[in-house]
């Protein structure tokens, strides 16, 4: 009688069970819209109430199998677990770069929010959970490109906002040189480079082309540089291609969004004619002339929070990135330097041409634009002068068949004059704003390509000391703190 009560006890507890995970479960799919995922409740029925599939066989085997099956159960439901909340919550990133120095630093490690903008469903399902797009130690892919699922975004907390600070895919990491020394490069950048140092024309030259001429010597020359790069392959490596969602990762600051109209005038970013407020520790570059035989102390270093990376580039090229307070505390230092000024953009030649590569503009990092940034439904109309703006949207991330042809501009193989964006996109920057690729580089960043928001600073380890290397001061900082 007391076997009987207790198993009626215990099966009315697995129902009670079976109705709060199959009620917890049925609400995620209708979050996720994915109603294929009712497959999976009669399994769900079976673990609590029929128990026809013996989930746990090892239980009854010997202990060697035992052991060592508890610790591969234990692992499988780690990693599902974390793959999960990965993919629909929260995701680890670290900081790689100094691009947004100094808001946030090389090693900050960020709790990044994916449910801030919507988690994307995986476009690439058939990956390696807890990697991006390669496999550690064996260096090779940790996904397989087929099956490719059509970008749809789960609904959010809210969407990307002016200034937000974002984690994204980059979009010109699509296709990527092998050999380690140019993974991180960029490879249209790289293309361009390559071809024009062996055969391009003087601006001066370019400049007095037909705008169907400049269309065909662009993209020539990226041609070109693209089967040099294909037959150099001992030097670069083997071209690799990438998913949207298994490209590099990249955190940058939105400072133009969807529909709006962005022009950088000497350094400062104008939407729709009005200046945006500029992050309070953004950094441009500086000439300094130290005194003869000065050195900027370790302590005067972190008082005007310059880098042991910044500090040689000054000792090596004259330059250094600083913030407006750390411009004016090492100017009045006259113990120190004898002259600090801005660096011209006619001074400066970072090897990189600015966004389009395929159009010929007067653009430079400083002074950039205006360019319309498209809006879903938005129909801009298009034009010789500004198709090579557009072009990498319209042909690649919305995956339509354009060219241009006796100055006639064709879509699909219709002669038109405006286009319809099926995507909202943004235009991210880095707060140190003379050391970051950026917008200004590789165009447009698609909805499809947001990863989501960091929240939090959960650790910054500094990777430039020698000793201690935790930054406890930047430890569980609010990333929406800093602006």
């Amino acid at each position: 009688m007391i076997d009987k009560e207790k198993a009626k006890l215990n099966m009315k507890r697995q129902w009670i069970k079976f109705a709060i995970v199959l009620t917890l479960y049925l609400l995620f799919l209708l979050w996720v819209k994915s109603w294929l995922g009712l497959i999976v409740v009669p399994f769900i029925y079976d673990a609590y109430i029929s128990k026809k599939i013996r989930w746990q066989w090892w239980k009854d085997r010997e202990k060697p199998v035992r052991v060592l099956m508890s610790w591969v159960d234990a692992l499988v439901f780690a990693l599902v677990a974390v793959y999960f909340i990965n993919i629909f919550f929260f995701q680890n990133y670290v900081i790689p770069s100094s691009s947004l120095e100094k808001s946030l630093l090389r090693g900050d490690y960020l709790f990044v929010s994916k449910l801030s903008y919507g988690p994307r469903i995986p476009m690439t399902p058939l990956t390696m959970p807890l990697t991006q797009h390669t496999l550690p130690i064996v260096n090779s892919k940790s996904y397989i490109s087929w099956p490719q699922w059509d970008y749809r975004r789960v609904k959010g907390l809210g969407q990307v906002e002016l200034n937000d600070i974002v984690v994204f895919n980059v979009p010109s990491g699509d296709t990527v040189m092998k050999a380690e020394q140019y993974q991180a490069q960029d490879f249209y950048q790289t293309c361009y480079a390559y071809a024009t140092q062996n055969n391009g024309k003087p601006d001066s030259i370019v400049g007095g082309m037909s705008q169907q001429q400049q269309w065909d010597y662009y993209h020539s020359m990226l041609a070109n540089g693209s089967a040099m790069i294909k037959q150099n392959e001992a030097e670069f490596g083997k071209l690799l291609w990438r998913p949207v969602d298994r490209r590099e990762n990249y955190v940058k600051r939105c400072v133009g969004l969807p529909g709006q109209k962005l022009e950088i005038r000497n350094q400062r970013v104008y939407l729709d004619g009005k200046m945006n407020k500029e992050p309070d520790n953004v950094q441009y570059t500086y000439w300094v002339k130290l005194q003869p035989g000065a050195v900027i102390s370790d302590d005067d270093m972190v008082s005007m929070d310059i880098t042991l990376e910044d500090y040689n580039s000054l000792n090596q090229y004259g330059y250094i990135p600083l913030t407006n307070r750390a411009y004016n505390m090492l100017r009045q230092r006259k113990d120190l330097v004898q002259s600090v000024r801005p660096v011209k953009d006619t001074e400066f030649n970072d090897n990189s041409k600015p966004y389009p590569i395929t159009g010929y503009h007067h653009w430079t990092r400083d002074n950039y634009g205006p360019v319309i940034i498209p809006k879903k439904g938005m129909t801009l109309k298009l034009n010789m002068k500004n198709i090579a703006v557009y072009e990498r949207p319209i042909r690649i991330y919305e995956k339509n068949k354009l060219e241009v042809r006796g100055g006639k501009i064709y879509i699909n193989d219709k002669v038109t004059d405006k286009y319809t964006f099926k995507m909202d996109y943004y235009w991210m920057m880095g707060d140190n704003r003379h050391n970051s690729l950026d917008s200004r580089y590789w165009g447009f960043v698609p909805e499809d390509h947001i990863v989501g928001k960091p929240i939090m600073i959960w650790l910054s380890v500094n990777p430039e000391t020698v000793g201690p290397k935790i930054r406890w001061n930047r430890m569980f900082r609010w990333v929406d703190n800093i602006k």
